[in-house]
This record gives C-alpha cells, structure tokens and sequence, in this order.
C-alpha cells in the first residue's frame, strides 16, 4: 500500500456532446484545460455503443488480467477514474471503469473497465486536477504487465 498528499488543482465541468468518442472528447478536454493529471469522481452518459473488459470464455488463468472485450449498445453509464500522464506518448492516461445498463433489456447492468464509447446524447462529467504530484501508469512485469498508476517520483 502507498498513500501519497495530493494537491488539488481546479475542478473543470465537462459535457460531451451526442456522437463523439468518448476517450478523445476527455483528451480534448484535459489538453484544453491543461490538465494532465487527476481524478473523475463521477459521471453519467448515455452511449450508443461501448467496450468493456469481459468475456463469456472459461479463463485458462483466473488469476491473470482479461482482456477481451463485450460490445453493448444502447446502454446508460456510471463511471469513474483516473487520469494519469503518459510522457513517452505525450498524453493522458485514463483509467476509467463504469456500471451500464441495457436500456432494452431491463436495465440489465455490466461493470467493468472501459475500453471505448460513442456518446449517445450527453456525458456530464467533473473532473479534479492533481496539481501535485505527478501521476503516471507503469507496466508492472510480476502482474502480466498491467499499468498501475504510481504517484509521485515512485
């Protein structure tokens, strides 16, 4: 466990608009905002489509990462998470997982980390700066390398 003070920066309100990706309309927004590192404590969104980690296949490793995808369409999202800076690629990081429902069906729900969206109608989202310190993802080899956000010079 690390635990680290974080200096919040500004707090920025965001509204996407109907047909845009998701990821680039939050990448937009960060790079015109100037925002390279903080947190999504919560947003809403209604999508067209959607990818998230899952699969219906019997996992050979249950203990290893999936990374396999379920397309859903037509769904409402709640979600959250972080957003770390990438300095190789110069660019955000997000980490972002969120609960959907299937509006046809119920409101049947899948959470899940999410990979890609179209926005249907609106997101509205919050997103807080991390003035300090700084917030990236690095591979961790021991865990099939999957990209653990570290805070600070660690």
């Amino acid at each position: 466990m690390r635990s680290h003070d974080l200096t919040p920066g500004r707090m920025i309100g965001v509204t996407f608009d109907h047909g845009e990706d998701f990821f680039t309309a939050l990448a937009d927004a960060c790079r015109v905002n100037g925002i390279r590192h903080g947190y999504i404590p919560v947003f809403i969104a209604g999508f067209s489509t959607v990818e998230i980690v899952g699969t219906c296949q019997r996992l050979d490793d249950p203990q290893a990462p999936v990374w396999e995808r379920v397309h859903l369409t037509n769904v409402e999202a709640l979600g959250g998470g972080t957003i770390a800076y990438d300095d190789t690629h110069d660019r955000i990081a997000p980490h972002i997982h969120v609960s959907v429902g299937l509006k046809e069906h119920s409101a049947t729900g899948h959470t899940s980390h999410l990979l890609a969206a179209t926005v249907q109608f609106l997101t509205e989202m919050l997103i807080i700066e991390v003035a300090a310190p700084v917030m990236r993802r690095i591979p961790e080899a021991s865990l099939y390398d999957v990209p653990l956000l570290r805070i600070g010079d660690h």
